[in-house]
């Protein structure tokens, strides 16, 4: 599920509240077309940017919450002087008052499938084919009464393997979360089923995953064994995955190298393998640290 769509399910039916969603862009902005921020009375959820533009949607949210609900309003804002943002871009922006009657959508609202705009006395949004695929202009007419457009939503961010529920694990996955990546997590122990998200995988079959994965995909390698973090290595390499990281020190890299040579993986093969894991310079041993330090050498591949 969406992050914003599943927010949105979530305040359905309670509060009236409003959403924002950037329709288009040109030039330097600080967010870009489809992302949403959702207005109540009280508070927001997500953002479109922040500074001066996000403040006045916010109070044009608020306004419009005193219309009734599928009231909307398309609205252009160019990031200069005017805003006091030098980002020099240029937004189109939909506010409206979220009708609650017509989410019916939402729960098959999934990344890389398409959305209808249709706007109508009412807006309403639907879920629709992509091969018509057709976004908004940042520039000229605004879209009025009549007009339809098709979005594709989010696409599914880097697939990304997660071998381990150890400290280092649940480091890594509860700062996954917002970010462009899709989580699978592995661990083959009963205990680990109490973490969210974790699948429970035999140590027998958890290689065939790591074997199984995708040329965009990144794989991290942190059980709580050096001889399954040795298999899953070995069953990495054989896949056709971009990023194969491996927790540990320069002394494990080494014995793994080595039987990997003596298993017939040559140079090419080995100049895969990452490790230790994490941005080069980013030295802390801490559970935290080394997250975000992995975390971001798989944000920086291309």
């Amino acid at each position: 599920m969406i992050d914003w769509a599943a927010a949105l399910e979530a305040r359905a039916g309670g509060a009236p509240v409003a959403m924002v969603t950037i329709l288009a862009v040109e030039g330097s902005a600080p967010r870009g077309a489809g992302t949403r921020m959702l207005v109540d009375a009280d508070g927001l959820w997500g953002t479109i940017g922040g500074g001066q533009l996000e403040h006045l949607l916010i109070e044009q949210s608020r306004l419009i919450l005193t219309h009734p609900p599928g009231t909307w309003r398309v609205q252009d804002y160019p990031l200069g002087p005017l805003l006091g943002q030098c980002c020099g871009g240029r937004v189109r922006v939909l506010i409206e008052n979220v009708d609650a009657t017509r989410l019916n959508w939402l729960d098959r609202a999934v990344p890389g499938q398409c959305i209808e705009h249709r706007f109508g006395s009412s807006h309403i949004d639907r879920i629709a084919s992509c091969e018509d695929e057709d976004p908004i202009s940042a520039r000229g007419d605004k879209p009025g009464v009549g007009t339809v457009s098709i979005e594709r939503l989010d696409p599914p961010g880097r697939p990304l393997l997660l071998f381990g529920a150890g400290h280092v694990g649940r480091a890594i996955a509860s700062r996954a979360t917002g970010l462009p990546l899709a989580l699978s997590w592995f661990d083959s122990r009963p205990e680990a089923a109490t973490r969210d998200g974790v699948m429970l995988v035999d140590d027998a079959v958890m290689p065939e995953c790591a074997r199984d994965a995708g040329d965009t995909a990144a794989i991290l390698v942190l059980t709580h064994d050096h001889g399954l973090d040795y298999r899953l290595t070995a069953a990495a390499l054989r896949s056709r995955a971009c990023f194969i990281g491996l927790i540990g020190s320069q002394t494990k890299r080494a014995r793994f190298l080595s039987r990997l040579r003596g298993e017939g993986f040559g140079d090419d093969d080995l100049s895969r393998l990452t490790c230790p894991i994490g941005l080069p310079g980013v030295t802390g041993k801490e559970p935290e640290v080394i997250a975000i330090a992995a975390l971001a050498q798989i944000l920086s591949l291309r």
